[in-house]
């Protein structure tokens, strides 16, 4: 996520944090049934893979998704919308099936999958050692980098992390960025012989744009994806830092046997990067082209 749980809540609106709330009580409901959920994953493993012809024959995809996550799956009055609403659409439109987006808790994405209330995740399910070990995974669709916020007008003084040498850091409290602040200061201070001039936490990230506006701090770390709204909601305000944090991404999730699945959704993801579409959505809902790996990230 960058784990993204963790960043979530707060970046959402009232209204979706109030159902985010709601979607939670699902979720503690389905891990008080956590034994019974992990006998469907570890017991699905000896049923029939789900292929791209049983798609098609179907004549449905569904695809679980949080539609509580700007930009990638978001309401719009009672209509699922986002990034990966149209990518969905350009990665299934040659089997010529209609593609569903199914609404769900996003701590129990995982064994819903499993149960088979959908046939692949999405929402920017990044990768992680243990997330790699449980299910399947396409080469990655979208960026999930954590990267840093500074004010538009220190764009050209802050270009990379060299430029907060002796300013000050601010991140929200258990998020990716907090868990990274030790070994950006350590990494500084080997660059330039001097660190940040101090680290401020924050209880959730709107407070530490806030301080960022008022000039409080001089840079904000979160997910590259969380960001770009940020700028776009905030024309001529803000700006992006890219290179901050180890590059990660996010790919569509699979159970682990639907290999005949996989083949296709990186034949497609690839097809997509060749002919520049995929670039085109990014641009259309991020305001940006990411970088793209060919392969799956490894963990030690």
């Amino acid at each position: 996520m960058s784990h993204r749980s963790s960043d979530r809540p707060s970046n959402l609106p009232l209204a979706s944090r109030r159902r985010f709330l709601t979607l939670t009580v699902s979720a503690l409901a389905a891990a008080a049934a956590a034994p019974a959920l992990l006998a469907q994953v570890s017991g699905r493993a000896e049923a029939a893979p789900l292929t791209v012809e049983d798609i098609k024959k179907r004549g449905v995809v569904r695809i679980g998704v949080e539609a509580a996550y700007r930009p990638f799956t978001y309401r719009e009055g009672s209509a699922i919308v986002g990034y990966d609403v149209d990518l969905a659409k350009e990665i299934f439109a040659p089997l010529g099936v209609k593609v569903e987006m199914v609404d769900t808790a996003w701590a129990g994405v995982i064994p819903a999958l499993y149960a088979g209330n959908f046939d692949v995740i999405m929402t920017s399910l990044t990768y992680t050692k243990e997330r790699i070990a449980k299910v399947g995974y396409s080469i990655p669709y979208t960026e999930a980098t954590q990267e840093m916020l500074v004010r538009a007008s220190d764009a050209g003084t802050i270009k990379s992390l060299d430029g907060m040498s002796g300013k000050v850091l601010g991140v929200k409290l258990g998020s990716a960025g907090d868990t990274m602040k030790t070994k950006l200061d350590e990494k500084l201070k080997a660059d330039t012989g001097k660190g940040f001039s101090e680290i401020k936490t924050y209880d959730d990230h709107p407070a530490a744009y806030l301080a960022l506006a008022q000039g409080s701090v001089d840079g904000v770390i979160n997910s590259l994806a969380t960001l770009t709204q940020v700028v776009k909601d905030a024309p001529g305000k803000y700006a992006i830092v890219r290179d901050i944090g180890p590059r990660n991404w996010a790919g569509i999730g699979t159970r682990k046997e639907d290999e005949d699945l996989i083949t296709f959704l990186n034949q497609r993801i690839t097809a997509l990067k060749e002919s520049g579409a995929i670039y085109k959505l990014q641009e259309k809902w991020f305001g940006m082209r990411m970088q793209l790996s060919d392969k799956i990230p490894t963990f030690s």
